[in-house]
């Protein structure tokens, strides 16, 4: 579980980036955080791994309360949950099963990692989830020479391969395609169907958010606007989230079309 008390975010000049947020995600839930460049997404996203400490509320994470958390207790924390990035944040010069393999750190002796001399169990752990996500013919290609979509699900096969009980996906698709980026959707909806993992992704994408999500939260100025199911965000709630009518570039596909 996941509990957000009254949290604010304060950066530096006084942006006010979380306002006394109150949220609660339940275990195995998939969630999909909405909202305008600087409504919050990200810092509610990095809030959950410590990324983004609190200015004040607080948070809790799987019963451990995150403010206030440092070395030992930050790195417990961030090995069950997998992060996932808009950009990508794989080493070029290595393999993809390497680059998975990275997601088992936490686990292995430093001795071994050092020298690529990972466990036949982590190896296969790594292959397994690369298998999930339909990319394990490009385990040994150097991810220099990946599409963006198959780098972005090498970067969710990463994530796998942490084991994690929370996946946070910071707008994964943001630098994608249309169809790649349903492709990357889908593999996120399905990891949470069939594993229980709970999922929590920002989109600036409204269709995408209807069509994945079992419940949207929207983000305005950092506070919380809306929180219901995709069938339930309609024109008008985006409106509100929005704080303005909807434009084609707030669905994915119209904006693809008007190219």
């Amino acid at each position: 579980m996941i509990r957000f008390e009254k949290a604010s975010v304060t950066y530096g000049g006084g942006v006010h980036a979380m306002k006394d947020l109150d949220l609660e995600i339940a275990d195995g839930e998939f969630v999909v955080v909405v909202g305008l460049s600087g409504a919050g997404k990200s810092t509610l996203v990095r809030a959950i791994n410590g990324l983004v400490p609190l200015t004040s509320g607080t948070l809790e994470v799987n019963g451990t309360m995150v403010s206030g958390l440092s070395g030992r207790g930050l790195r417990d924390l961030r090995a069950g949950i997998g992060m996932i990035f808009q950009s990508f944040n794989l080493v070029n010069r290595t393999t993809v099963l390497n680059n998975v393999l990275m997601g088992r750190l936490h686990k292995v002796p430093t001795y071994r990692t050092i020298f690529g001399a990972y466990p036949a169990a982590d190896k296969e752990l790594a292959l397994q989830a690369l298998e999930r996500v339909e990319i394990v013919d490009k385990a040994y290609v150097r991810a220099s020479n990946l599409s963006g979509g198959q780098r972005q699900r090498v970067g969710i096969a990463r994530a796998l391969a942490q084991e994690p009980s929370i996946i946070l996906a910071d707008e994964p698709v943001a630098s994608l395609d249309p169809p790649t980026s349903h492709v990357v959707m889908k593999d996120l909806q399905r990891i949470n169907r069939e594993l229980g993992i709970t999922t929590i992704v920002n989109l600036h994408f409204l269709d995408l958010a209807t069509k994945y999500a079992d419940r949207i939260v929207g983000l305005r100025s950092g506070e919380l606007v809306f929180d219901g199911t995709g069938a339930e965000a309609d024109a008008t709630v985006f409106e509100r989230i929005y704080g303005r009518s909807l434009t084609a570039d707030d669905t994915m596909d119209k904006s693809a079309a008007a190219l």
